[in-house]
């Protein structure tokens, strides 16, 4: 049995506890939040036996867990997970995994000097429709285009609009379009081709100081990327790779639910696998099989996946001139 702790009492946390709820050996333990208020009434929506604190030091060094999903503001992300480590707990922390790739490989650091796991949250590539992605990547022959498009209109953005600028919109909290949701775009790229050899980044900057849309566009030795994201605006348009013999169609490059190879002689291969609804199931999964494993290190997310990653997000940054407190720690 792996004994959970959970930082953040939010949907995404209620959503992730669903997931992991449906893997053996989950069990949730303890909740952390700020107020002893909130923290009762989220794990009341669980199980009676779960401990609530407000202490970070108290809830890190309990013996009560094992290891640690950490869901709180970005900005927050390095500072915690170290902590957690430093107090031998294994990490899944949520996209994206710090402010920056200097974080990054602080985390890394520490979970190699601590021997405990470290995972990002990045659901998309574990999968069973990134997977066939991957499986069936040949079939459209030497890709030449990657393709990504992820543009979701903010439930937030409306109270910003009237004057209230909530978390999503908050630079001293690590937040913006390109780490909220772009990351979704640019973390498959990476995971499949390896890191650009260069990029090109624009953005429309909010008066709060953090991009509301962008697109960035990307080289490679023998082909382009394009990705584009909003927490502005909303877009219906599907992703694609594109090959010289056809492209493979992504629904939703975030948690693809159809995938369809479109060859270019007109013909479609349907190649969608069946999967859990709550996507983050599969990374719960692979984040409990790793701890029995005794492995440190996710094969799937790897330390450089999430440092590569972690630096594409910083050059663009610096392109876009978006820079957040944390990078001046």
């Amino acid at each position: 049995m792996v004994r959970f702790g959970i930082i953040g009492t939010n949907w995404i946390t209620e959503s992730f506890i669903d997931a992991a709820s449906q893997v053996e050996d989950f069990q949730l333990r303890t909740v952390y939040s700020r107020t002893q208020e909130k923290a009762e009434a989220f794990a009341s929506k669980f199980q009676e036996d779960i401990t609530t604190y407000t202490d970070l030091n108290a809830f890190f060094s309990s013996d009560q867990i094992d290891a640690i999903y950490i869901a709180s503001p970005n900005a927050l992300h390095a500072e915690q997970a170290i902590e957690a480590m430093k107090n031998g707990k294994h990490v899944l922390v949520e996209k994206p995994m710090a402010s920056n790739a200097k974080e990054v490989q602080a985390m890394t650091d520490t979970a190699k000097e601590n021997n405990v796991l470290l995972l990002e949250a990045l659901k998309t590539t574990f999968l069973p429709n990134f997977q066939t992605i991957k499986d069936n990547l040949h079939k459209i022959g030497p890709v030449r285009r990657y393709f990504s498009s992820y543009c979701q209109y903010s439930s937030r953005y409306d109270a910003y609009k009237e004057g209230k600028v909530l978390n999503a919109f908050k630079p001293e909290l690590s937040n913006g379009s390109m780490m909220d949701i772009g990351v979704y775009t640019i973390y498959p790229m990476v995971a499949l081709f390896g890191k650009p050899n260069n990029l090109s980044a624009n953005a429309y900057m909010l008066d709060s100081g953090v991009d509301g849309q962008g697109s960035i566009t990307f080289d490679y030795d023998e082909m382009n990327g394009a990705v584009m994201y909003s927490k502005i605006t909303h877009s219906f348009l599907p992703s694609e790779i594109q090959g010289e013999d056809g492209s493979i169609v992504i629904d939703y490059i975030s948690r693809p639910n159809k995938v369809e190879i479109c060859y270019k002689d007109g013909s479609v291969e349907d190649i969608t696998r069946e999967q859990n609804e709550n996507a983050m199931y599969y990374e719960a999964k692979a984040f409990i099989e790793a701890i029995k494993e005794g492995k440190t290190q996710s094969e799937v997310n790897t330390f450089e996946l999430s440092y590569d990653v972690a630096s594409v997000l910083d050059e663009a940054r610096k392109q876009i001139g978006l820079v957040f407190p944390a990078d001046n720690k």
